[in-house]
């Protein structure tokens, strides 16, 4: 498949987007955490708060309403581990267009069960699979549309309307964090922000266990992350961070902040407790990764990218 070369988004898109996609998503509240003044300033951008509790309703939202009737015709289909896979099911269903997801087969429960009541079909698959069918953009015996999850430039412009909305309630912000999977919200958000601020920093948060994209910015180049592990922030740290997505990344972010395991189950639980918030392992990375204060003393907005995760896998994650 040859593909068309990477471009910036600009900022008319993500505004053209906003328009397009008012009536499906929800303009999340940005709220402050407080915590006491040994702390940075966070403020919390609530984006567990969308109709599938996850952010990609944004971009999925744009991506379909994008698409040539044609296209639609024939039916979409994406690869997830979950979240995405709810927001183009949900987008889908909306369009009255069919929706396969082939997503990995250790998503939550909850994640799975709500792409089901959604309409999607599924095709569960290890992980490994599913990150070379990203890289591939195809997967044998399913045909439609395929919606990338993370290198599309409606996707991309769909989750940018959420830099917009940061800017306008804390026009102060100093600096940014959101999680980096695949590395379409950083590159959204740093899309809709930097044209407008370019002295806020943008920086990704991933675990330990697997952070491609903080080595990236350390070599320079897109990279392979060694001894990959999986966790229960199985909605960030991918294997590798795609040439693509680098090429996307390294002229409007700033960086990448790695945390432990431990930093992440210590951010779900101070969510829970302060702010009555249920965020799932990728949601509170970018607390995380504030409490660390490499990203300075604030204001931080942390971008709470989704609430979806199993209530008993949440109750075990904040008690141990």
């Amino acid at each position: 498949m040859i593909l068309e070369p990477v471009h910036s988004i600009e900022l008319s898109e993500i505004r053209a987007a906003r328009e397009r996609i008012a009536k499906t998503i929800v303009r999340t509240p940005l709220i402050r955490l407080e915590l006491g003044p040994e702390f940075p300033e966070i403020r919390l951008k609530l984006e567990n708060l969308q109709p599938i509790n996850a952010y990609k309703l944004r971009g999925a939202a744009n991506a379909v309403a994008m698409l040539p009737e044609a296209d639609r015709k024939r039916g979409v289909w994406t690869i997830s581990a979950g979240n995405a896979g709810q927001g183009v099911a949900y987008a889908a269903r909306a369009a009255g267009v069919s929706c396969t997801v082939v997503v990995v087969e250790t998503a939550p429960k909850s994640k799975l069960g709500r792409m089901k009541a959604l309409g999607a079909t599924l095709i569960p698959v290890p992980y490994e699979v599913a990150w070379k069918a990203l890289d591939e953009r195809s997967f044998p015996g399913v045909g439609g549309t395929f919606i990338h999850p993370f290198d599309d430039d409606d996707f991309i412009a769909g989750h940018g309307t959420m830099g917009l909305e940061i800017l306008e309630d804390a026009p102060e912000v100093a600096a940014v964090i959101a999680s980096i999977g695949g590395g379409g919200l950083i590159t959204a958000v740093a899309s809709a922000i930097k044209p407008l601020r370019p002295e806020v920093k943008i920086f990704g948060a991933e675990p330990e266990t697997a952070a491609p994209a903080a080595l990236s910015f350390e070599k320079g180049s897109p990279q392979v992350f060694p001894n990959w592990k999986s966790s229960f922030v199985d909605g960030a740290g991918g294997q590798s961070v795609f040439p693509r997505m680098w090429e996307r990344m390294k002229p409007i972010v700033d960086g990448s902040l790695v945390v432990t395991l431990e930093e992440t189950k210590n951010a779900m639980r101070l969510l829970a407790e302060k702010a009555r918030i249920i965020s799932e392992g990728a949601g509170a990375l970018p607390l995380a990764a504030a409490l660390t204060g490499k990203a300075g003393k604030g204001p931080i907005v942390a971008v709470v990218s989704g609430g979806n995760i199993d209530l008993q896998k949440f109750s075990e994650l904040i008690a141990s």
